[in-house]
């Protein structure tokens, strides 16, 4: 079976919570039809351009709630998985070098995000031969920094902690690519709920422009998008926590198998 994975990573630093990453997966079997039907979604609510989070304004709430809508339904149904992973700043390193070394920091985190937060490390044995391909969100590093974390992605079967996997996780020679959001709805689409997330946790929702006594038109309807998206998650999973790491809920190998989860990274 194979399986896409498509990947991007929000603002580092946030006032209560940084360094969000997030990510959709979808079998190959399912790619064609979930994508077509979000992009003929986005063609029929004449949603143009790329549609993302800091995108959402008051005249187009309508218009990303239906998006939404679609994208929750492929993941209430089982076609796609959905993940986030950000960390408290409370949660920092204890070597002080590490917290310092910011370049060395973004490429673990996003190594760990792929390496755990999809269950790649406990494939079940149902699932048989697993070929990933890895769209990563154009990364902001220089393409010769790049390079060697894209390829230290792409060996992850061969590490020692896959050795449960050894033989049935595949990842080919150039499956690991940088793609351009523009050009890829379901990267779209889980930046939208990535968003959502790092607003909401950092209470953004609350903001005030200086001189003003209300929030912001644009606030409010991100503020209101944001409560669909939780409604929709907590169709699947009842009384969901945003700010904590989400349980087992049931699901045999959760990492793999749940529709939906989050991840609060705390360093050791």
């Amino acid at each position: 079976m194979e399986y896409i994975i498509y990947c991007d990573e929000s603002s580092d630093k946030g006032p209560e919570y940084s360094d969000f990453f997030g990510g959709c997966a979808v079998t190959g079997n399912d790619y064609d039809n979930v994508v077509k039907a979000l992009n003929d979604r986005k063609a029929e609510l004449n949603l143009c351009g790329e549609i993302k989070w800091v995108k959402v304004t008051e005249q187009y709430l309508d218009r990303y709630i239906q998006m939404m809508d679609l994208f929750f339904d492929f993941i209430r149904d089982g076609k796609i998985r959905m993940r986030v992973m950000f960390r408290s700043n409370e949660d920092i390193p204890s070597d002080p070098k590490v917290a310092r070394d910011k370049d060395t920091k973004y490429y673990k985190l996003y190594y760990q995000f792929l390496k755990h937060a999809f269950g790649l490390m406990d494939i079940p044995l149902e699932a048989g031969n697993v070929f990933l391909r890895v769209y990563l969100d154009q990364l902001p590093k220089s393409e010769e920094a790049n390079e060697p974390f894209k390829e230290y992605v792409r060996k992850m079967p061969d590490i020692q902690d896959a050795h449960k996997v050894k033989g049935r996780l595949h990842i080919r020679e150039g499956s690991v690519t940088e793609v351009c959001s523009h050009d890829h709805v379901l990267l779209q689409c889980a930046d939208i709920v990535l968003g959502s997330m790092y607003f909401r946790l950092n209470h953004l929702h609350e903001a005030i422009p200086p001189g003003k006594k209300r929030r912001g038109k644009r606030t409010v309807a991100k503020e209101k998008l944001y409560k669909h998206i939780y409604h929709r998650i907590e169709e699947i999973l009842p009384q969901f926590n945003i700010g904590v790491s989400t349980g087992d809920r049931g699901y045999d190998k959760p990492a793999w198998s749940i529709p939906y989860s989050h991840w609060k990274f705390k360093p050791k």
